[in-house]
Protein backbone atom coordinates (compact mmCIF):
# COMPACT_ATOMS: atom_id res chain seq x y z
CA UNK A 1 0.00 0.00 0.00
CA UNK A 2 1.28 3.80 -0.68
CA UNK A 3 -0.02 6.90 -0.69
CA UNK A 4 0.82 10.03 -3.16
CA UNK A 5 0.03 13.57 -1.71
CA UNK A 6 -1.17 15.54 -4.57
CA UNK A 7 -0.87 19.00 -2.40
CA UNK A 8 0.71 19.46 0.62
CA UNK A 9 0.05 22.95 1.24
CA UNK A 10 -2.29 25.10 3.41
CA UNK A 11 -5.31 26.83 2.36
CA UNK A 12 -3.65 29.50 0.18
CA UNK A 13 -0.61 27.30 -1.34
CA UNK A 14 2.98 28.62 -1.55
CA UNK A 15 3.89 30.96 -2.98
CA UNK A 16 0.49 32.97 -2.30
CA UNK A 17 -1.22 34.28 -5.64
CA UNK A 18 0.81 37.19 -4.72
CA UNK A 19 3.95 35.57 -5.24
CA UNK A 20 4.63 35.73 -1.73
CA UNK A 21 7.43 32.84 -0.71
CA UNK A 22 7.90 33.62 2.79
CA UNK A 23 10.81 32.00 4.56
CA UNK A 24 10.61 29.30 1.55
CA UNK A 25 13.31 29.12 -1.16
CA UNK A 26 11.64 29.38 -4.38
CA UNK A 27 14.29 27.81 -5.97
CA UNK A 28 13.73 24.49 -4.12
CA UNK A 29 10.89 22.33 -6.19
CA UNK A 30 9.38 20.79 -3.32
CA UNK A 31 8.47 24.45 -1.76
CA UNK A 32 5.46 24.85 -4.48
CA UNK A 33 3.02 23.54 -2.59
CA UNK A 34 -0.98 23.04 -4.02
CA UNK A 35 -3.69 22.60 -1.60
CA UNK A 36 -3.83 19.07 0.37
CA UNK A 37 -5.21 15.59 -1.17
CA UNK A 38 -4.09 12.42 -1.52
CA UNK A 39 -4.53 9.36 -3.15
CA UNK A 40 -4.02 5.98 -1.47
CA UNK A 41 -3.67 2.51 -3.31
CA UNK A 42 -3.10 -0.96 -2.92
CA UNK A 43 -1.36 -3.66 -4.65
CA UNK A 44 -4.20 -4.31 -7.05
CA UNK A 45 -4.50 -1.09 -8.36
CA UNK A 46 -7.30 0.50 -6.09
CA UNK A 47 -7.60 3.72 -5.58
CA UNK A 48 -8.71 5.62 -2.84
CA UNK A 49 -9.00 9.43 -2.89
CA UNK A 50 -9.22 12.11 -0.08
CA UNK A 51 -10.59 15.72 -0.42
CA UNK A 52 -11.28 17.52 -3.49
CA UNK A 53 -8.89 20.80 -3.83
CA UNK A 54 -9.51 23.45 -6.07
CA UNK A 55 -6.01 22.25 -7.69
CA UNK A 56 -7.06 18.84 -8.59
CA UNK A 57 -6.80 18.65 -12.15
CA UNK A 58 -3.72 19.71 -12.47
CA UNK A 59 -2.83 17.63 -9.39
CA UNK A 60 -4.25 14.52 -11.39
CA UNK A 61 -2.27 15.27 -14.36
CA UNK A 62 0.97 16.22 -12.95
CA UNK A 63 0.64 12.12 -11.15
CA UNK A 64 -0.72 10.68 -14.04
CA UNK A 65 -4.24 9.89 -12.41
CA UNK A 66 -7.42 8.73 -14.37
CA UNK A 67 -9.60 7.35 -11.89
CA UNK A 68 -10.52 6.43 -8.76
CA UNK A 69 -12.53 3.98 -7.32
CA UNK A 70 -13.83 6.33 -4.51
CA UNK A 71 -13.45 9.99 -2.60
CA UNK A 72 -13.72 10.43 1.18
CA UNK A 73 -13.71 14.30 2.04
CA UNK A 74 -11.92 15.56 5.77
CA UNK A 75 -14.61 18.18 6.02
CA UNK A 76 -16.34 21.06 3.24
CA UNK A 77 -13.63 24.11 3.65
CA UNK A 78 -13.05 25.60 0.46
CA UNK A 79 -9.38 24.14 0.34
CA UNK A 80 -10.76 20.48 0.56
CA UNK A 81 -13.58 20.72 -1.72
CA UNK A 82 -13.68 23.58 -3.97
CA UNK A 83 -12.23 21.45 -6.86
CA UNK A 84 -15.03 18.85 -6.81
CA UNK A 85 -16.18 19.65 -10.48
CA UNK A 86 -12.82 17.87 -11.60
CA UNK A 87 -14.78 14.55 -10.86
CA UNK A 88 -16.81 15.10 -13.56
CA UNK A 89 -13.94 14.02 -16.39
CA UNK A 90 -13.69 10.74 -13.59
CA UNK A 91 -17.55 10.15 -14.13
CA UNK A 92 -16.89 9.81 -18.12
CA UNK A 93 -17.23 5.96 -19.09
CA UNK A 94 -18.32 4.75 -15.65
CA UNK A 95 -21.73 2.61 -15.42
CA UNK A 96 -22.80 4.86 -12.46
CA UNK A 97 -21.85 7.92 -9.95
CA UNK A 98 -18.41 7.50 -8.52
CA UNK A 99 -19.05 6.56 -4.37
CA UNK A 100 -17.83 8.97 -2.01
CA UNK A 101 -18.07 9.64 1.49
CA UNK A 102 -18.06 11.53 4.74
CA UNK A 103 -19.47 12.59 8.27
CA UNK A 104 -23.37 13.50 8.59
CA UNK A 105 -22.39 17.02 8.96
CA UNK A 106 -19.53 17.35 6.00
CA UNK A 107 -22.33 15.81 3.81
CA UNK A 108 -25.05 17.97 4.28
CA UNK A 109 -23.07 20.75 3.35
CA UNK A 110 -21.66 19.34 -0.02
CA UNK A 111 -25.16 18.62 -1.23
CA UNK A 112 -26.09 22.18 -0.29
CA UNK A 113 -23.04 23.69 -1.61
CA UNK A 114 -22.62 21.28 -5.10
CA UNK A 115 -25.90 20.11 -5.50
CA UNK A 116 -25.66 19.24 -9.44
CA UNK A 117 -22.58 16.53 -8.67
CA UNK A 118 -25.05 14.37 -6.25
CA UNK A 119 -28.12 14.47 -7.91
CA UNK A 120 -27.74 15.54 -11.58
CA UNK A 121 -29.31 17.68 -13.59
CA UNK A 122 -30.12 19.08 -17.15
CA UNK A 123 -29.60 15.64 -18.80
CA UNK A 124 -26.05 15.30 -16.81
CA UNK A 125 -25.62 12.67 -14.93
CA UNK A 126 -24.97 12.63 -11.42
CA UNK A 127 -21.20 12.17 -10.61
CA UNK A 128 -20.84 11.26 -7.08
CA UNK A 129 -23.17 9.10 -4.82
CA UNK A 130 -22.20 10.54 -1.38
CA UNK A 131 -23.30 8.64 1.07
CA UNK A 132 -22.65 9.10 5.17
CA UNK A 133 -19.62 6.98 7.10
CA UNK A 134 -21.57 5.43 9.59
CA UNK A 135 -21.11 2.03 9.16
CA UNK A 136 -18.48 1.63 6.51
CA UNK A 137 -15.83 -0.18 7.20
CA UNK A 138 -14.80 -2.04 3.96
CA UNK A 139 -14.14 -0.34 0.35
CA UNK A 140 -12.41 -1.68 -2.54
CA UNK A 141 -10.07 -4.12 -1.02
CA UNK A 142 -9.39 -1.09 1.90
CA UNK A 143 -10.11 -1.09 6.25
CA UNK A 144 -11.89 2.27 6.46
CA UNK A 145 -11.48 3.67 10.07
CA UNK A 146 -12.24 7.27 11.29
CA UNK A 147 -12.69 9.67 13.71
CA UNK A 148 -13.88 13.44 14.03
CA UNK A 149 -11.39 15.72 14.97
CA UNK A 150 -10.96 19.29 16.42
CA UNK A 151 -10.43 22.06 13.63
CA UNK A 152 -10.50 25.20 16.11
CA UNK A 153 -14.12 26.15 16.46
CA UNK A 154 -15.58 23.42 13.11
CA UNK A 155 -14.40 19.73 12.90
CA UNK A 156 -12.40 17.53 10.19
CA UNK A 157 -12.57 13.57 9.88
CA UNK A 158 -8.95 11.84 10.44
CA UNK A 159 -9.22 8.76 8.62
CA UNK A 160 -6.85 5.27 8.88
CA UNK A 161 -7.04 2.70 6.07
CA UNK A 162 -5.93 -0.70 5.66
CA UNK A 163 -4.52 -3.01 3.16
CA UNK A 164 -2.45 -6.49 3.54
CA UNK A 165 -1.92 -5.90 7.22
CA UNK A 166 -0.72 -2.68 6.31
CA UNK A 167 -2.12 0.50 7.61
CA UNK A 168 -1.96 4.65 6.68
CA UNK A 169 -3.25 7.34 8.87
CA UNK A 170 -4.18 11.02 7.45
CA UNK A 171 -4.82 13.97 10.10
CA UNK A 172 -5.48 16.94 8.84
CA UNK A 173 -6.72 20.47 9.98
CA UNK A 174 -7.12 19.39 13.41
CA UNK A 175 -6.22 21.59 16.61
CA UNK A 176 -5.68 19.04 19.33
CA UNK A 177 -5.21 15.58 20.21
CA UNK A 178 -7.80 13.26 21.73
CA UNK A 179 -8.58 9.94 23.03
CA UNK A 180 -10.49 9.02 19.84
CA UNK A 181 -7.32 10.20 17.37
CA UNK A 182 -4.76 8.32 19.63
CA UNK A 183 -7.22 5.04 19.50
CA UNK A 184 -7.40 5.51 15.50
CA UNK A 185 -3.53 5.91 15.19
CA UNK A 186 -2.57 3.98 16.97
CA UNK A 187 0.68 1.69 15.92
CA UNK A 188 -0.30 2.85 12.15
CA UNK A 189 2.46 2.10 9.68
CA UNK A 190 2.20 5.54 7.94
CA UNK A 191 0.81 8.75 9.14
CA UNK A 192 0.07 12.20 7.02
CA UNK A 193 -0.36 14.80 9.62
CA UNK A 194 -1.04 18.34 9.88
CA UNK A 195 1.62 20.49 10.28
CA UNK A 196 1.35 24.36 9.63
CA UNK A 197 3.82 25.92 11.16
CA UNK A 198 6.11 26.14 13.91
CA UNK A 199 4.20 28.55 16.12
CA UNK A 200 0.62 27.56 17.77
CA UNK A 201 -2.48 28.11 15.87
CA UNK A 202 -5.94 27.87 16.48
CA UNK A 203 -7.14 25.47 13.60
CA UNK A 204 -4.00 23.59 12.91
CA UNK A 205 -1.70 21.59 14.45
CA UNK A 206 2.16 22.68 14.75
CA UNK A 207 5.26 21.37 13.92
CA UNK A 208 5.30 20.32 18.06
CA UNK A 209 1.61 18.97 17.99
CA UNK A 210 2.50 16.52 15.05
CA UNK A 211 5.41 15.14 16.75
CA UNK A 212 3.55 14.55 19.95
CA UNK A 213 0.59 12.93 17.79
CA UNK A 214 3.43 10.84 16.10
CA UNK A 215 4.86 9.76 19.76
CA UNK A 216 1.34 9.28 21.33
CA UNK A 217 0.33 6.99 18.80
CA UNK A 218 3.78 5.13 18.67
CA UNK A 219 3.91 5.45 14.60
CA UNK A 220 6.39 3.70 12.16
CA UNK A 221 6.64 7.01 10.79
CA UNK A 222 5.49 10.46 9.96
CA UNK A 223 5.15 12.38 6.94
CA UNK A 224 4.01 16.45 7.55
CA UNK A 225 1.63 17.97 5.15
CA UNK A 226 -0.28 21.45 5.34
CA UNK A 227 3.02 23.60 5.36
CA UNK A 228 2.57 27.14 4.85
CA UNK A 229 5.37 29.50 3.76
CA UNK A 230 7.12 29.80 6.81
CA UNK A 231 8.10 25.41 6.68
CA UNK A 232 11.09 25.80 3.63
CA UNK A 233 11.54 22.32 3.01
CA UNK A 234 15.19 22.01 3.35
CA UNK A 235 15.42 23.88 6.64
CA UNK A 236 12.67 21.80 8.19
CA UNK A 237 14.25 18.64 6.97
CA UNK A 238 17.17 19.59 8.60
CA UNK A 239 15.01 19.79 12.01
CA UNK A 240 12.70 16.68 12.01
CA UNK A 241 13.53 13.58 13.48
CA UNK A 242 14.00 10.36 12.69
CA UNK A 243 11.14 8.95 10.70
CA UNK A 244 10.09 12.04 10.19
CA UNK A 245 10.12 13.30 6.50
CA UNK A 246 8.78 16.56 5.32
CA UNK A 247 5.84 16.13 2.68
CA UNK A 248 5.44 17.58 -0.75
CA UNK A 249 3.66 17.96 -3.54
CA UNK A 250 3.86 14.48 -5.70
CA UNK A 251 5.81 12.31 -3.37
CA UNK A 252 4.93 8.87 -2.98
CA UNK A 253 5.48 6.31 0.42
CA UNK A 254 4.71 2.53 0.67
CA UNK A 255 3.29 2.23 4.12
Amino acid sequence: MKVTLLGSGTSTGVPRINGDWGACDPSEPRNRRTRVSIVVENDAGARLLVDTPPDLRDQFLRNKITNVDGVFWTHDHADHCHGIDDLRALRYGRSGPIPGYGVEETVRRLKARFSYVFAGEHGYPTIVKLEVLDRLRLFAGFTVNWCVMPHGPAKSTGYRFGCDDKSIGYATDFSEITSEMVTLFKGVDLLVCDCLRREEHPTHANLAMALELGKRCKVGKIVLTHLDKSMDYKTLSGEVPAGVQVGYDGMVVAA
